[in-house]
């Protein structure tokens, strides 16, 4: 199975400023694109919202889905529904919908035109080893991007051949997977380390 894995570690991410605080790119399909003009296929990113109540900007043809890292989020979309998300509780909405938000989060982003579906997870990883399915499970789909961002914590990914070890911040995209395989991810530490597993499929 043929597969590229890119690294970005938490010193080599770039952070930009919004109405509301700070938002950080970790991942744009296709490289090169640009979020400001909305061509992009999807993209995933973490962001601070620093303002107690935002407006969310507008992202017509983009479906959104957002996951808390740190504290508590109320979120109306107005028309539609409205929820209070807890730290690694998520909520999936169209990015034309009028969203409203209350609360001051750390949270963690994936957005995807239309022709694209993803899933986020939170996987907490006790001291010892772990085992995770990763790329096409689904056999409507092509081939599957997978990507881990480490929240808390210290661990090591063995795939294939391959060690990777991941720190707080760090961000690991396995791209262009055509089949399933499951990972190795271990925490030899004494703590508990947290990830956001991140899956997209190509249809």
């Amino acid at each position: 199975m043929t597969y590229t894995i890119h690294l970005s570690r938490k010193s080599e991410q770039n952070t930009s400023q919004w109405s509301g605080g700070s938002t950080t790119q970790l991942a744009i399909y296709p490289d090169g694109a640009d979020y400001s003009d909305r061509r992009f296929a999807w993209r995933i990113s973490s962001a601070k919202v620093e303002a107690e109540e935002s407006l969310f900007t507008p992202l017509p043809g983009f479906w959104r889905l957002l996951m808390i890292i740190e504290g508590e989020l109320y979120i109306e979309h107005e028309g539609h529904h409205s929820v209070t998300l807890q730290p690694f509780e998520q909520d999936s909405f169209s990015g034309g919908w009028t969203t409203r938000s209350k609360g001051k989060v750390r949270d963690f982003n994936l957005m995807l035109a239309e022709g694209y579906s993803g899933e986020l997870k939170a996987i907490h990883v006790a001291p010892g080893i772990h085992q995770e399915l990763i790329g096409v499970r689904d056999h409507d789909a092509h081939h599957a991007d997978e990507a881990f961002y480490c929240v808390a914590g210290s661990i090591t990914v063995l795939i294939d051949e391959g060690t990777i070890t991941l720190q707080e911040g760090d961000f690991m995209l396995i791209s262009k997977m055509s089949s399933a395989k499951t990972i190795t991810i271990s925490n030899q530490t004494q703590e508990k380390a947290t990830l956001i597993k991140t899956s997209i499929l190509y249809g």
